[in-house]
Formats: structure tokens, sequence, C-alpha cells
């Protein structure tokens, strides 16, 4: 079942920042993943307007999201923005109505 990366993040470093966020359109890739939204225009509609920056990233499965995120090559690239460039929220989700 399909499943999305929803990241919101805040960058405080834009060099280091770049660094990351360099690498990781090739990295979804490898793993099946699609960018549907990076950046570009928002509207914060409810909650805290801590984060500026938002990405929807769609994957085959669950499985192949999490291991884009858990892959060497997205953490080498991670650590980038992990090191003060910037404050990130991430989540995966399954596509479908699991209100049931």
């Amino acid at each position: 079942m399909t499943a999305y990366w929803i990241a919101r993040s805040r960058i405080i470093d834009p060099v280091d920042y770049k660094k990351y966020t360099d690498r990781v359109p090739e990295i979804v890739a490898a793993h099946g993943g699609r960018v549907l939204a990076r950046g570009g225009k928002y509207e914060i509609l409810e909650g805290p307007g801590t984060f500026h920056r938002f990405v929807v990233i769609e994957f085959p499965s669950l499985e192949a999201a999490r291991g884009c995120h858990d892959s060497p090559e997205y953490q080498e690239a991670s650590a980038f923005r992990k090191d003060g460039a910037g404050e990130v929220e991430l989540v995966i989700v399954e596509a479908g109505d699991a209100t049931t």
C-alpha cells in the first residue's frame, strides 16, 4: 500500500541545510519514492508557525519509505541538517482510510 513521508522543517543554516536537500531527491528515487511537494507556497491553517518548509514524498509502501529513511545514504545526508542546520519533524503514513 502506498505510503507518504510528510515533513515539516525549519531551516537554521541554509548553506549546511542545502548539503542535505541536494542529496535527498536521488536517494528517494533509488527507493521508489516520488516527490509530490517540496518547499513552495503554503498556508498554516492550524497549529504553530514553527516550520517554514513542507515536503510530501510518495513511496510504493511503508517498508520502502522506512528503507529509504534507514539507508546509509539518507542517514549520511541527514547528518548535515541534524548538526544544527535545521529542525525537522518527519512521519510516514500509509494511504487509505484507517478510521474504522
